[in-house]
């Protein structure tokens, strides 16, 4: 049995340097409900930053995270901002969109499309959008890569959550699956040539890079 060690206190000062809001606070409550593993707090306020410092406008997130995420990114995007977020549980999406509507966000800025990922990403037109976040199945992740790159923009960028999945990434010794997916991924995206990209160590990792 593999044992994770507790984090520092510098992770924990780092997760809880940006606090949430109440909005937040309710969005993540309602995940837990439906069972919705949402982005961490830390994860939240770089996805915010992301969006803000690109002034996204359009961005696609792969897994609702039951409106977590999504409410970071609009509180990231500019104000005609639009959100396409697919998922294939259709209760994570209602959920998504109670938390949308809550803070006043229009219908008209988000599509919330229900199915596979990889069903509704090849009708996505191509280097039409600011930013892709995923957050979903990991094992499909390297096909929601290469579609995320077709996705973006130049100057767009991709981020992927849980990129070190509990430190098990760093960890050579880790042989599953999602684990050999993940740092496989990893390696495939730092090698890429149309990408340039940094791992940072909040939540559980965030991959992020910058299509050339």
């Amino acid at each position: 049995m593999t044992v994770t060690p507790p984090k520092p206190a510098s992770w924990s000062y780092a997760e809880s340097f940006v606090a949430e809001d109440e909005i937040l606070a309710a969005a993540r409550a309602r995940a837990e409900e439906v069972g919705a593993v949402a982005i961490g707090s830390g994860g939240g306020a770089a996805l915010r930053f992301l969006a803000s410092v690109i002034e996204a406008r359009a961005v696609v997130e792969i897994g609702t995270g039951a409106g977590v995420s999504g409410l970071a990114l609009f509180a990231g995007m500019q104000p005609d901002g639009i959100l396409t977020s697919v998922d294939i549980e259709p209760e994570h999406q209602q959920a998504a969109r109670k938390a949308f509507l809550g803070v006043g966000i229009p219908t008209q800025r988000f599509r919330l499309i229900a199915g596979a990922a990889l069903n509704v990403l090849p009708r996505l037109s191509d280097g039409a959008y600011d930013l892709v976040f995923i957050d979903a199945d990991k094992p499909n992740f390297p096909k929601y890569v290469e579609q995320a790159i077709r996705l973006l923009k130049s100057g767009g960028t991709l981020v992927i959550n849980d990129a070190l999945d509990k430190d098990r990434v760093s960890n050579p010794a880790a042989r599953d699956a999602t684990t050999v997916v993940l740092r496989q991924i990893g390696k495939a995206i730092r090698d890429d040539e149309r990408l340039a990209s940094a791992m940072l160590p909040t939540g559980d990792g965030l991959l992020v890079a910058v299509k050339k």
